[in-house]
């Protein structure tokens, strides 16, 4: 709503300002003024405007803002400062404007998206070969907020999970099943509860088994062969790893309220001759090359320098990029090439699908070899645009993929795949302390300490997830006498609050310390504190309802409306900022930063609480005040729990 009155206030100024003074503009810089009873908007254009035609700033300012006055929308213009145009809008068609939106379920957003055409989001894509960690929890919490915010922006989404089944991590696992524990397929296949906890300790223990020879080190390798060709003792095995710890993953990330639309298959880029046919035209158009000397000998290699024409064979230089190694398996970043050119509908083949078991019951597919006669799967690939969600370690192997395209001639795709990068999640010295972490004293003075599964130093997901509920549960028992089932399912929505807020709150490329004591704070800028304003602003109506009252109509008259909120600047700030929730979700997905949406909600539930302090809304004797002041929390917490619903956060019946 508002981003369509500030690009129609935007073209109807560029009109006016193209007939009085005969100068053209593209876009007009709208600023905000530092105070809200100055005005929701500022223009500094006469300033740009007296050096192109010579006559002094404010004289021209004060024409304009004679002009603005008749643009629909419009309340007020003052002129500020030697030139400044202050633009004070009409707040009851704003308010009005707001809550027939909110009524609609667009909650304020009228523009349509920039751009058209699918969307793929591919994120989590955990390796496949132990339990989740609390990185991967940040991964999937920015990718799956950063979808909620296309969506609800207009954009159509697709949301994939890329399971790497044939990766060294899954081979890793293998070889420590079959060589260092011996044990059979039958063998794991009866191993009991969280298996994925029982592989973090396998995978831990196979870097210590590697070291022991060479011949085990050679292990490896023999893995992936078996693995990658499929149809063997070993290759199954994997299979049963990957997907048994595939499900345990979806059932984490269900808890803190992800889930996707299809769960493509590396296996599947082998063996349904997806990667045969990118490996074919990488050769062609000769973006890989031959290495037959030196330490890549027998390797094909990508020229990631650019510049001069490769060469055709001889000794890779160290800054090329393996595509397929001297054994003939093939690198992450080659299969990921192969998967990008499908994405973008490239690549001339698909996938055949099969439905997966959703753990909320919903719409699920996972890629297959064969294909399913009784399936009726959507149009998966084809995007416009590509979202891979990787931390920023990855940054070189996207650029890789990205030049993989391009070589191939796809510019615009390539120039369409975006990184959507963000740093890692490491632990506090503390929080190692508290884990029984062993630290040496370097350690003790760095300001974290990283996480690594291959040597099993880290917080697993479900551990944090079922701390972060016990401590929820025990606020929620201190407060209410609830049966224990309420309290449980009180407590969860409570403890994804915090995790999710906690882990969207910090700029992408910053690095989060965890530390138990602050993810777990109910106090400050947090996800318990923001749901905490929406449930007091729905208990206000719980009790309007309990007297039999009407609450007023969201998309009624309300007369008067317009003089109560001109009466009173700090009520028509909240209102105001409430107005603002599709324009922060575009500059968040714009941006990839979603914290955005966090502080918005922060500063939200803040202004609503002082609001709620201030004014008795229920005692309130004047009627139509009181009405009107309902209207105003109303509002409020509809957009609030918008705003939550993008942080992917519940709003709890109690707290």
């Amino acid at each position: 709503m508002l981003l369509t009155f500030t690009r129609n206030l935007e073209k109807a100024l560029i009109e006016k300002i193209a007939a009085r003074y005969h100068v053209s503009y593209d876009s007009l810089n709208f600023t905000t003024p530092p105070k809200i009873e100055l005005g929701e908007l500022a223009l500094p254009v006469a300033f740009d405007l007296a050096r192109k035609i010579k006559r002094p700033p404010r004289e021209i300012a004060q024409e304009l803002a004679e002009d603005a006055c008749a643009i629909a929308g419009v309340g007020k213009v003052d002129v500020a400062g030697g030139g400044y145009l202050n633009f004070r809008l009409d707040r009851c068609a704003i308010a009005k404007g707001l809550a027939r939106g909110i009524s609609e379920k667009n909650f304020g957003r009228t523009a349509a998206p920039d751009v058209s055409g699918k969307t793929i989001v591919e994120h989590t894509n955990i390796n496949p070969n132990k339990a989740a960690h609390i990185g991967h929890l940040r991964n999937a919490a920015l990718g799956d907020s950063f979808i909620r915010c296309l969506r609800f922006l207009g954009y159509q989404v697709e949301v994939q999970n890329y399971l790497d089944n044939t990766g060294v991590q899954v081979a890793d696992v293998v070889v420590g099943f079959e060589n260092m524990l011996g044990k059979t397929r039958a063998e794991v296949a009866a191993v009991e509860g969280k298996f994925d906890y029982y592989c973090w300790d396998v995978y831990a223990k196979v870097s210590d088994y590697y070291q022991q020879s060479e011949e085990n080190r050679k292990l490896r390798s023999r893995a992936m062969q078996a693995i990658e060709a499929g149809g063997n003792p070993t290759a199954d095995l994997a299979q049963h790893v990957s997907m048994r710890i595939v499900s345990a993953h979806l059932a984490t990330m269900a808890r803190i309220n992800v889930y996707y639309d299809l769960l493509p298959r590396e296996s599947e880029i082998l063996h349904l001759k997806f990667w045969d046919r990118a490996y074919a035209l990488l050769k062609e158009n000769k973006a890989i090359y031959y290495v037959d000397s030196g330490k890549h000998s027998g390797c094909w290699v990508m020229n990631t320098a650019g510049g001069e024409e490769t060469p055709p064979s001889g000794e890779a230089a160290d800054d090329e990029k393996i595509i397929v190694r001297s054994d003939g398996t093939v690198t992450y970043v080659g299969k990921d090439i192969a998967y990008q050119l499908w994405k973008f509908g490239l690549l001339g083949l698909d996938f055949n699908y099969r439905p997966y078991a959703a753990p909320n019951d919903g719409a699920l597919w996972i890629t297959d070899v064969e294909p399913d006669s009784a399936a009726a799967p959507p149009r998966f690939g084809g995007a416009a645009r590509v979202y891979n969600v990787i931390d920023s370690r990855q940054a070189y192997l996207q650029g890789v993929v990205k030049q993989g395209l391009a070589a191939l001639g796809f510019n615009a795709q390539a120039e369409n795949s975006i990184h959507f990068s963000y740093e890692m999640v490491a632990l506090t010295p503390a929080c190692c302390d508290e884990l029984g972490f062993p630290l040496t004293d370097a350690d003790r003075k760095r300001p974290y300490v990283e996480v690594s599964g291959r040597k099993g130093l880290g917080v697993k997901a479900d551990d944090l997830l079922d701390a972060l509920e016990k401590k929820a549960l025990g606020e929620v028992k201190s407060r209410h006498g609830l049966p224990d089932d309420e309290a449980a399912r009180i407590a969860r929505i409570i403890a994804v609050g915090a995790l999710r807020y906690f882990l969207l709150r910090f700029a992408r490329n910053t690095v989060i310390a965890f530390d138990f004591k602050e993810a777990l704070s109910f106090d400050g800028e947090t996800g318990p504190y923001v749901q905490y304003a929406a449930v007091r602003a729905n208990n206000i109506f719980r009790k309007l309802a309990a007297t039999g009252e009407t609450p007023p109509d969201l998309t009624g008259d309300h007369p008067g409306l317009g003089e109560f909120l001109e009466s009173d600047d700090e009520i028509w700030e909240l209102v105001w900022h409430a107005a603002r929730l599709p324009e922060i979700a575009r500059v968040a997905a714009n941006t990839l930063e979603l914290g955005q949406i966090c502080k918005y909600a922060f500063t939200l539930a803040q202004r609503f609480n002082l609001f709620y302090h201030r004014y008795h809304i229920l005692s309130e004797t004047d009627t139509l005040k009181r009405g009107h002041l309902l209207l105003v929390t109303d509002i409020v917490r509809r957009q609030l729990e918008k705003a939550l619903d993008l942080i992917g956060c519940e709003v709890p019946p109690k707290m």
